[in-house]
């Protein structure tokens, strides 16, 4: 699974490389070098309501989908990915794909190799420094609590859809994020595109190619807590023997 990644881009580079309009609260998200389950990142998705050629948008939205119908949010916080393999077929996700794609633009994400015995080792995974397109699905949901004309009311969620490894990545963990090539994002944005197989199928080769570019570097046992959130994650740590993770 993908559960945590850098998100230390500004809003305006954001904007700037996804050519996209900045919208809603988005101006106040901070850049993050620990995005965990619940945090408010940025997306980019298109509004069909939008003059046409303007209808890319970057949004704030909250990391886990909460389904419309949900009651509560709390479900969100465990449904931070989605398997390329059934996203389609999962009552949560079902219409997302279809009518509700999005982009969550990362610097790189943290995985957890996992050792001998309770041993695990941290390891960022990225591009050498350029910005990944991460595929994803959004919802909007009502929340009841809150006034009718109050425009905090509808809360915007989303999931990274996740796929089985590169070859590269494999002895890291049995998943990772689905990666758009730049000439893929227009068509997993287009919602006009309602062939979700197809798009899958398009979705998938990319990830393919832009993971055999990626590279891993270990880190500190830091990054396991989500309070600590400052560049220095990034850093690459000493190496670890073989025996101690098992391999």
């Amino acid at each position: 699974m993908c559960g945590r990644y850098v998100a230390d881009a500004s809003i305006d580079d954001l904007a700037a490389e996804f050519d996209a309009i900045a919208a809603g609260s988005v101006a106040e998200l901070m850049p993050s070098y620990n995005v965990a389950p619940t945090d408010r990142v940025p997306v980019v998705l298109e509004r069909t309501d939008e003059p046409p050629g303007r209808t890319r948008q970057l949004h704030a939205a909250r990391w886990g989908l909460i389904p419309s119908w949900a009651k509560d949010p709390g479900g969100g916080a465990t449904m931070i990915n989605a398997r390329i393999e059934t996203v389609a077929d999962k009552p949560a996700f079902r219409g997302p794909v279809a009518r509700r794609r999005c982009v969550l633009p990362a610097r790189g994400y943290y995985e957890w190799q996992r050792g001998s015995g309770r041993a695990k080792r941290p390891y960022f995974i990225h591009s050498g420094g350029g910005l990944l397109a991460m595929a994803g699905v959004f919802e909007w949901w009502r929340d009841p609590s809150v006034p009718a004309d109050d425009p905090r009311r509808w809360v915007l969620s989303a999931s990274v859809l996740t796929t089985t490894p590169v070859p590269g990545l494999a002895h890291i963990h049995d998943r990772m994020p689905v990666l758009l090539s730049a000439d893929v994002v227009p068509d997993w944005l287009d919602r006009r595109n309602e062939d979700a197989p197809a798009l899958l199928d398009l979705a998938r080769s990319a990830a393919e190619r832009v993971g055999a570019s990626l590279e891993a570097r270990p880190v500190g046992p830091e990054v396991g807590n989500v309070r600590n959130n400052h560049a220095g994650l990034l850093a690459e740590a000493d190496p670890v023997q073989p025996d101690l993770l098992g391999s």
